[in-house]
């Protein structure tokens, strides 16, 4: 049911999978990643080029600054919640943003219901690949990022050692919404694929149902989705989303072709995940109209 204060959806999904590092080829087209690399800052060190290390818990800081060539954001070291999540726009055959620096998300927030990650930070940076993650008082996130101009390209893994769930709260950047996608509410007719394919783009791989999307009114190709794994939505508004995510579940974030595709669900898994429930180009992408009709527009 719509209503101004959010969607509220009572049932579990699970998506599209952003799986762990490593990264296979299919988790973001290697075109889209081309000369990507992050740089991960503290107040007073800098890790960039091949990486395995753990910053100690005492030369963390408030604040990690990450810095790709297409992808910036920061990280509070308190809670690891993301701020700023940006596409820079560099250049790139996959750009979606027209060349246009774009914040997508102003904020990525975990509800650690109190504690404080205090531990240390581990980072591994490996060619587009970035890991951090730190732990302390009973819960721990990782954060999994490549830095690509498109595809799957990141995700967040929060888990607690009481087994219980962690909401996870986006908030979209200015100019950014969230849109019921039109072209899933009226697909084209065609048929399901026989279970287990083989998929072509004859045959719907999976029933097509209705998907949430977010875009803005300035870059055309700009089009992306959250990306859940064992988590259930508990609030979906015009520019917030909300999610209850399983101890060891995920929260991804999918952009580009691979966020209208209609591609089988991620299987359930909350240990050990991999990037293997990926689209690859095979299965029926249906796009998304643009400008997003103001109807279709979550209030």
């Amino acid at each position: 049911m719509r209503t101004r204060r959010g969607w509220i959806v009572k049932c579990a999904t699970a998506l599209t999978l952003i799986g762990a590092l490593p990264w296979s080829a299919s988790a973001a087209s290697s075109n889209g990643c081309e000369g990507g690399g992050f740089t991960v800052m503290t107040a007073v060190q800098s890790f960039s080029g091949t990486v395995d290390t753990t910053i100690a818990a005492g030369a963390v800081g408030s604040t990690l600054r990450v810095r790709g060539r297409y992808i910036e954001f920061d990280v509070d070291a308190a809670n690891f919640s993301v701020l700023n999540y940006t596409l820079t726009g560099a250049p790139n055959a996959l750009d979606l943003t027209g060349g246009v620096r774009t914040i997508l998300f102003a904020s990525k927030v975990p509800d650690l219901r109190g504690i404080t990650l205090n531990g240390g930070v581990e980072v591994q940076i490996s060619n587009d690949d970035l890991l951090l993650s730190r732990a302390g008082n009973g819960a721990s996130i990782k954060l999994q990022v490549k830095d690509c101009a498109s595809g799957g390209i990141f995700q967040m893994e929060p888990a607690r050692a009481d087994g219980t769930p962690t909401d996870v709260t986006h908030t979209l950047g200015a100019g950014m919404f969230y849109f019921d996608n039109p072209n899933f509410r009226n697909p084209p007719p065609k048929p399901v694929c026989p279970p287990g394919g083989p998929f072509t783009k004859d045959c719907y791989a999976v029933p097509v149902t209705p998907r949430i999307n977010f875009a803005n009114d300035v870059s055309r190709r700009l089009v992306g989705r959250d990306s859940p794994q064992v988590a259930t939505r508990l609030v979906q508004a015009a520019t917030v989303s909300t999610w209850r995510v399983a101890s060891g579940g995920r929260m991804g974030g999918v952009l580009g072709e691979d966020s209208t595709e209609v591609a089988p669900p991620a299987t359930n898994c909350v240990q050990n995940c991999q990037a293997q429930n990926r689209g690859r180009g095979r299965f029926v992408n249906l796009g998304f109209p643009f400008p997003v009709p103001t109807a279709s527009r979550i209030p």
